[in-house]
């Protein structure tokens, strides 16, 4: 059974830093590309950023040169380092892998940008 569990969201300001972890279970990350997605109220699920098995990185437009993706094959977790945060930026943030599989998608975690 696999798991994924999201951590690391909370309220910060317009141009603060986030660290939102995504810890897995199971032996997902030997082959699987992970991915970060948002989903803000009444908008679409949006892929954020993807990192392969060897840590080849992808990421939105929205996103280039804000937030990294990294992962640690032995911890099995997957990060977004989230800096100078915009208030367009709050949703909630989950991971799964790329393509996501439907049944994989955990609770998230809350991001607000916001005064």
């Amino acid at each position: 059974q696999v798991q994924l569990v999201e951590s690391g969201g909370d309220l910060v300001q317009p141009g603060g830093s986030l660290r939102l972890s995504c810890a897995a279970s199971g032996n997902i990350f030997r082959t699987n590309i992970m991915g970060w997605y948002r989903q803000a109220p009444g908008k679409e699920r949006e892929l954020v950023a993807t990192i392969t098995s060897r840590g080849r990185t992808n990421y939105a437009d929205s996103v280039k040169g804000r937030f990294t993706i990294s992962r640690d094959n032995g911890k099995t977790t997957v990060y977004l380092q989230m800096n100078s945060l915009k208030p367009e930026d709050t949703a909630v943030y989950y991971c799964n892998l790329e393509p996501p599989i439907h049944y994989y998608w955990g609770q998230g975690t809350q991001v607000t940008v916001s005064l």
